[in-house]
């Protein structure tokens, strides 16, 4: 797991989801003391609202390619959600 100083906001989406995953199992094991469990557990929290504003900015940026009526791409348009 990530230092626990290491700044959420400047992990990749990868990253962060993969300390969440080891969290989320160091939790379920329930072999981490009391206070321990609360800090993991406020990480575990930012970790996900990190991985889920940055899976709201790709999917922003997700474009459906279009095709004219000869079957060839046109263009892009945004990916309606």
């Amino acid at each position: 797991m990530s230092d626990q100083a290491t700044e959420v906001s400047k992990l990749t989406f990868e990253a962060a989801l993969s300390e969440l995953e080891t969290i989320v199992s160091s939790l379920e094991k329930g072999q981490v003391a009391l206070e321990e469990s609360v800090k993991l557990y406020e990480r575990g929290e930012r970790l996900k609202a990190h991985c889920e504003a940055l899976l709201k900015s790709a999917e922003a940026r997700i474009e459906k390619i279009t095709l004219g009526s000869d079957g060839q791409p046109k263009g892009t348009e945004p990916l309606d959600m």
